[in-house]
């Protein structure tokens, strides 16, 4: 057994590939392997800007000899089949085999040693690899089959215990030497062994453990922030990121003119981390600081001085703009700025952003009219709609003014309401023509919340602008504030329809328009503020005054396909809520149930029933009654008795029939399921008026018994025609009971 160590040095590597390149080497690695026979122990990856490296602990020297067997024709098989098997092995027909009438062909192949198998898997593995971008370089780059590397190439290693595995590829030989940090380290490293590897680089002041820099940067930037008397933002992606650009990672803590605080915190926050790779810190009141933290890739002899004051320098210069553009656009009324909307396309099918705003606050009014959006929201509960209100996502934003929690003062009518919302829906897109929405197109939004909430509007209508685009993603903050929840249902109602209307729903994999996260961040606004209203409703009234225009495409069904696509959306966001997507199904077959809070009230707590002993018995039951009513032609109610405290009343031509059955009695199971079924049936429809769901499947319960006894006690097809439909009636009244939850036959199990 040996130990095995490649690698692969270039030109300085980005950091967002780092992590699949590591893991891309892995897999390539142990397929080579696993085509020659050989497998190791252990396989370990790193990756620094300028290296990509793997060590393969306990590999063979040597792979095993085979016996490879390929059957061939059967003997007495035409020659041209013979010919052909020949010619496909290498072999003369007297080096066959012959066993049981067949030929086969016996190849003996002697093992071979493990270098002879690195020195071909490592070039093929380079040619291989599958780099988001990579390029070519020098004078062979001039051919398309020169060869391709994220970076230029420059070494390689390749060593099987202490010896190097000859390979070359483009001129590159393999070796033993690799090259350390660049300004700490001159001249190559020889490298010894795989074992050697990782200590020889670290005495060149590389360090190879990509999780050995996460710690040094996390470390050493929250010990710089508390020396100075500061909290660190904490940023576990700036981390990941500073970690990919350094070889020897150091935190440094700078500064920064105290009158750029004038700005928005989050407009420095997002200069800092992404212009410039920065974490941003706070005062221990949790105020933002005017310090930041960067991480150099070498030990200064000054102590950093000279690369803080450098870093300092460049920020200032990007704090100066993103001020320049704070002020700038605050000399404009989002209103004045909001005109210029009507020159930008929103889809060269549904007009500008102007055209978009208008339908949006026409519609955000409707909401607020119609009471479906209320000055005092209920709140939702259970499953998705747990968790409150739209919260902050940092310490840091908790702070800032536009980012306190939602306590603003709500209007105090619904006409209030309803203007409110149709200020804030005019004003909600003006950012985006501002100049810092320009530089950082990150903040719309949050923005436009900061310029209303200047120019004097309400803290109802800044936060509605700020926060209208929310949510955007599952996990995201849902808003709970009602004028924002009204421009942000608006908003998403808008879009959905519209590009319904022009046909440009999602198909396959391809939603160019996000139409899929619309119609979830629609849920979640829905069941988070326990909005309640029926959807076609308000579809049709966010299409109206487009009606005209696209009548043939709204009467050409497409009403039932956005009800299908809500359907769709609602199984993939209750998934991970752990709700079943037959149980949702099985709501939405019951038709007419579009108010998504009460069908979902009724979907848990039919979960709930059809997962105890009384729910699949009785699921088993209704199965059975529903096959047998099938089987006998009843299943689509083409002939339903009713069936009343005993009596049966049938059509005219059952009346004979009926009276026989009444005349010679009830059987005690025919009996008992009667009785269960005047008794359950009432108190179900009850319970489904008043949305008590779980207090219907309590009553549905009830008829569990009866209908096993039912089906243990009688015949159902009983050859007396009066007996037999009788007892079919019975079945359809049982089935129809449990059909006013749920459709029962598209429950799984």
């Amino acid at each position: 057994m040996a130990d095995f160590l490649l690698e692969l040095l270039s030109e300085e590597i980005p950091a967002r590939m780092q992590a699949k390149a590591k893991e891309d080497l892995a897999r390539l690695f142990n397929d080579a392997l696993s085509k020659a026979g050989l497998a190791a122990q252990s396989v370990e990856t790193f990756a620094t800007p300028r290296r990509l490296a793997l060590i393969a602990k306990g590999l063979p020297l040597a792979t095993e000899a085979v016996s490879e067997e390929t059957k061939g024709p059967k003997v007495g098989a035409p020659p041209q089949a013979m010919e052909g098997f020949l010619r496909k092995t290498g072999l003369t027909q007297d080096q066959l085999v012959e066993r049981d009438g067949i030929y086969f062909a016996i190849v003996e192949k002697p093992g071979r040693n493990t270098a002879d198998v690195l020195g071909e898997a490592i070039p093929a593995i380079i040619r291989a690899f599958p780099w988001p971008k990579s390029q070519r370089w020098g004078a062979a780059s001039s051919s398309t089959e020169s060869l391709r590397w994220v970076r230029p190439l420059q070494g390689i290693i390749a060593l099987l215990g202490n010896d190097i595995v000859p390979c070359a590829i483009d001129g590159i030989e393999s070796g033993r030497h690799s090259m350390g940090h660049r300004f700490h380290s001159r001249g190559p490293i020889e490298i010894a062994n795989a074992d050697a590897y990782v200590e020889a680089v670290r005495a060149a002041h590389v360090i190879v453990h990509f999780s050995e820099r996460c710690t040094l940067i996390r470390d050493g930037a929250k010990a710089a922030a508390e020396a100075a008397g500061l909290v660190l933002v904490d940023d576990e992606g700036l981390v990941a990121e500073n970690a990919g650009l350094t070889e020897w990672p150091v935190p440094m803590l700078g500064r920064f003119d105290p009158a750029f605080l004038e700005v928005p915190q989050e407009v420095i926050q997002l200069t800092a981390r992404v212009n410039q790779k920065y974490f941003v810190c706070h005062d221990r009141d949790g105020k933002l600081a005017n310090a930041f933290v960067c991480t150099a890739n070498i030990v200064a002899n000054d102590g950093g001085a000279a690369i803080v004051a450098g870093n300092e320098k460049v920020l200032a210069a990007r704090l100066s703009d993103a001020k320049f553009f704070w002020e700038q656009d605050l000399k404009v009324p989002l209103d004045e700025q909001a005109k210029k909307l009507a020159q930008i396309t929103f889809h060269e099918k549904l007009g500008t952003v102007a055209d978009k705003v208008e339908r949006v606050a026409k519609l955000a009014r409707w909401l607020a009219e119609e009471g479906i959006v209320k000055s005092s929201p209920e709140r939702g509960s259970g499953g998705a709609a747990d968790g409150g209100g739209a919260q902050p996502s940092t310490s840091l934003e908790a702070d800032s003014p536009l980012h306190r929690a939602s306590t603003v003062p709500l209007p105090a009518s619904g006409e209030d309401l309803a203007a409110h919302a149709e200020r804030s829906a005019r004003l909600c897109k003006a950012d985006l023509v501002t100049g810092m929405v320009g530089e950082f197109p990150e903040l719309q939004g949050l923005m436009g919340g900061y310029y209303a909430r200047a120019q004097g509007e309400s803290d109802a209508v800044a936060d509605a602008v700020r926060d209208h685009y929310k949510p955007v993603g599952q996990g995201d903050d849902v808003p709970t504030a009602p004028v924002t929840v009204a421009v942000s249902l608006a908003d998403k109602l808008d879009t959905l329809t519209q590009f319904f209307l022009i046909d440009e729903a999602p198909t396959g994999s391809k939603d160019p328009f996000a139409l899929r996260r619309a119609a979830l961040s629609i849920i979640s606004l829905i069941l988070n503020n326990n909005l309640r209203f029926h959807m076609d409703s308000v579809l049709l009234k966010a299409v109206e005054d487009d009606l005209e225009k696209f009548e043939v495409v709204w009467n050409g069904h497409l009403e039932k396909r956005l009800a299908d696509f809500f359907a769709d959306r609602l199984k993939v966001q209750q998934r991970e809520a752990g709700v079943r997507h037959d149980l949702i199904d099985a709501v939405f077959a019951l038709g007419g149930e579009d108010d998504l809070v009460r069908l979902l009230a009724r979907v848990k707590a039919l979960q709930g029933f059809v997962t105890t002993d009384e729910g699949a018995n009785l699921l088993a039951g209704y199965k059975r009654a529903a096959n047998i009513l099938k089987q006998s032609g009843d299943d689509k109610n083409s002939r339903h008795p009713e069936l009343v405290s005993g009596s049966y009343s049938a059509d005219v031509e059952d009346t004979k029939m009926l009276k026989q059955v009444q005349h010679d009695g009830l059987g005690e199971a025919e009996a008992l399921l009667l009785t269960a079924l005047d008794a359950a049936e009432p108190k179900a429809a009850a319970a489904i008026e008043a949305e008590d769901f779980e207090g219907a499947m309590t009553a549905l319960a009830s008829l569990r018994a009866p209908i096993d006894a039912f089906f243990e006690g009688v015949m159902v097809n009983d050859p007396d025609p009066a007996v037999r439909a009788f007892r079919m009636g019975l079945l359809a009244r049982f089935r129809d009971a449990v059909h006013h939850v749920a459709d029962f036959t598209k429950i799984e199990g």
